[in-house]
């Protein structure tokens, strides 16, 4: 089943995402997937920030965050 949506952008915006290829069924169907994906990603952190507060859990070094992006996209490729 498939749901017609309508917008209103501004000219220009149509214009750039017309000739970018963004406004077919596909290229709209993975944004907004993308972007649904993030936000229940948010509002998961959001729900569960008073426990992890709650648990004392000292914060991650920039270098120990960048560790486990890389060996999440690692494993991630597999």
């Amino acid at each position: 089943m498939m749901t017609k949506i309508q917008i209103e952008v501004p000219d220009a915006t149509a214009q750039a995402a017309q000739a970018a290829g963004l406004l077919t069924p596909q290229a709209m169907d993975r944004l907004l997937s993308n972007a649904l994906r993030k936000q229940q990603a948010a509002d998961y952190l959001l729900a569960i920030a008073g426990e992890v507060a709650a648990a004392n859990i000292p914060p991650m070094t920039p270098e120990e965050i960048q560790t486990e992006v890389k060996a999440a996209r690692q494993e991630k490729k597999r």
